[in-house]
């Protein structure tokens, strides 16, 4: 079944700003070893802090890791291992991205509802940010694959933050031109439902 507008209306509107910047974003695998500015992190971090939360309770944290030694270690101690992700020392910031649980909204309203909220918000907050970063023609890839535990210990964090993924960012390297994802998702028809 068909949406409510025609593939031509779609296709007019497919050429927005943000449908650019989605079909953009890709997984960065290979960087080059152009620093990234400050400025830049500082923006795709503001714009992040800007998105939604349940009860506006932004249970996001986050640690921006740009001393060589602590990328390795993070690389090589808190990556679970198996995935081959030693790509990952090509990029010369790793941004870790944490959640704080608050009692009320997180646990006792994800009871109720079924919906684990701080979930759904870091996954906006950390959209946001690979959003702004290729804006700026910066590459991120989202690594799940991680250890918790020794990823909050080396990053210093305190217990109640828990790590959910490292951001990898950086410039991608010359000739790293994945397909866009307009090309490699599945088509709307295999996944909406028009009622």
């Amino acid at each position: 079944m068909t949406g409510p507008t025609s593939d031509a209306s779609f296709s007019a509107l497919a050429h927005g700003w943000v449908y650019r910047l989605a079909d953009a974003r890709t997984s960065c695998r290979a960087y080059d070893d152009r620093p990234v500015p400050d400025e830049a992190i500082r923006y795709a971090l503001e714009c992040a802090r800007l998105a939604p939360s349940a009860c506006n309770r932004q249970p996001w944290r986050w640690a921006v890791v740009r001393k060589p030694e602590l990328r390795r270690r993070l690389i090589h101690e808190g990556f679970l291992p198996g995935l081959g992700l030693a790509w990952a020392e090509s990029a010369p910031v790793l941004c870790v991205l944490g959640m704080v649980r608050d009692l009320l909204t997180h646990r006792v309203g994800a009871g109720i509802s079924g919906v684990d909220y701080p979930w759904v918000d870091v996954g906006i907050v950390g959209e946001h940010f690979v959003l702004a970063a290729t804006e700026l023609g910066l590459g991120t890839c989202w690594i799940g694959w991680i250890r918790p535990r020794v990823v909050r210990r080396l990053v210093g964090w305190p217990y109640r933050v828990r790590p959910v993924a490292i951001l990898t960012i950086g410039y991608p390297a010359t000739g790293h031109t994945p397909l866009p994802p307009s090309q490699r998702r599945r088509p709307l028809n295999e996944q909406v439902i028009w009622l």
